[in-house]
């Protein structure tokens, strides 16, 4: 007890909302699974505070860590025997009716679309704006799409912790949400989608894919390499005065690099299965528009260092800013759908854009979408792991 005390006092002394005795790192582990980083299940007071320090740290405009601990488990032949992925279908659909009690009639399967592809995905805030405007730009195109997403923000929205999470096994030991496995082994799946994160391995993705392809042999499965962000920089830039086309050209090289390691892995196991949607290209590609005054109305690169409202990113960490969740859609649709976005007549109509703290903003011109339109298709084709080629430049993939 008096451990606890001298604990409890230190905590109290410091600015950040520690907890306070082992009942409250009880609930903090609840809360917050990700906190325990050895996966032993208990929560000790410095795996608390260093918790909170990367938070506070997100908070600051730093980001989240780019280097983190991981379960010693991804090492080892195979993950823990309570595992949900070693459950049958009924097994698992029965675990999310329980954890998901809110959700009474849960759709686990859709049958097969004329023109769509079954899509499940995870992803976190770089892979968000893609997925609200895919499913209104396939609606355009002319068909609706099925799309499950498990998604989080930062690390918890990665493959890797979603994996965890959905499995029940290490931090979340006993805690399992398998909303995208109670669907997947239905076997009415088509296609999966993920977002890239710091410090990625293959096991990461062969998990998912080895499940999917167990119950969908058919099944494909796409990576986003999102875009080159300010945090490659170092020391990093006090204006826009210090960055040019040719910054991002080498960043993206750089990202390019990373992922090409990456799926060079998979493909070596899981030949022709594993497709990059290649939205940094596309990114680059606009940010080169930009330097080229072919974006009008797209006021600065980065809102974090011009202060503009319409800039390409919003902050230091790389988020979209208004209008690019559009190019990101159609980076999306291209790749999965292997035709230009070019290709679909007249207006999209897309959710008005509205900002917490601007309130709601003007959408992109009317050259500048079908620029994007067109930007994405190239970066697609000329990309060679998004395994998307136009010989014909007819706009429908070879």
């Amino acid at each position: 007890m008096k451990i606890v005390s001298l604990c409890t006092c230190f905590l109290l002394m410091t600015p950040v909302a520690f907890p306070q005795s082992e009942t409250q790192l009880r609930q903090w582990l609840r809360r917050f699974p990700a906190a325990d980083t050895d996966g032993n299940g208990t929560l000790t007071v410095e795996e608390a505070r260093a918790f909170m320090a990367s938070r506070r740290r997100g908070r600051n405009g730093q980001g989240p860590p780019t280097e983190f601990p991981v379960d010693p488990g991804w090492s080892k032949a195979r993950f823990p025997d309570n595992a949900v992925c070693y459950m049958t279908p009924p097994e698992i659909q029965a675990i999310y009716r329980e954890v998901f009690s809110k959700d009474p009639q849960p759709v686990f399967q859709v049958p097969q679309p004329e023109k769509a592809l079954r899509i499940v995905g995870t992803g976190h805030s770089f892979m968000a704006p893609g997925y609200r405007t895919f499913p209104v730009i396939c609606r355009a195109a002319g068909f609706e799409q099925p799309l499950r997403t498990h998604t989080g923000g930062g690390m918890t929205g990665s493959a890797r912790y979603k994996w965890e999470q959905e499995n029940g096994i290490f931090g979340f030991a006993g805690k399992p949400q398998p909303k995208l496995l109670a669907a997947i082994a239905t076997g009415a799946w088509d296609a999966m989608m993920w977002g890239p994160y710091y410090a990625d391995r293959p096991e990461y993705y062969a998990c998912w894919i080895d499940f999917g392809l167990k119950y969908n042999p058919n099944m494909e499965f796409y990576l986003s390499d999102a875009w080159p962000s300010l945090r490659q920089l170092r020391p990093l830039p006090k204006s826009e005065d210090e960055l040019s086309a040719e910054t991002f050209v080498r960043l993206n090289k750089e990202k390019h690099a990373s992922i090409e390691r990456q799926i060079a892995a998979l493909d070596r196991k899981y030949p022709n299965k594993i497709h990059v949607m290649p939205t940094s290209d596309a990114m680059v590609l606009a940010v080169q528009a930009y330097y080229e005054g072919r974006l009008p109305g797209i006021e600065g690169v980065n809102r974090w260092l011009c202060g503009k409202t319409y800039s390409i990113w919003r902050d230091q960490l790389g988020h979209l800013g208004p209008g690019f969740e559009r190019l990101e859609g159609y980076v999306f649709y291209a790749t999965i759908y292997r035709r230009s976005p070019a290709l679909i007549e007249g207006e999209i109509p897309f959710k008005p854009l509205v900002d917490k703290k601007l309130g709601k903003l003007d959408p992109p011109r009317q050259e500048v979408d079908r620029l994007f339109r067109r930007i994405a298709w190239e970066a697609v084709i000329n990309n060679p792991l998004s395994d998307v080629t136009d010989r014909d430049r007819d706009g429908i993939g070879d």
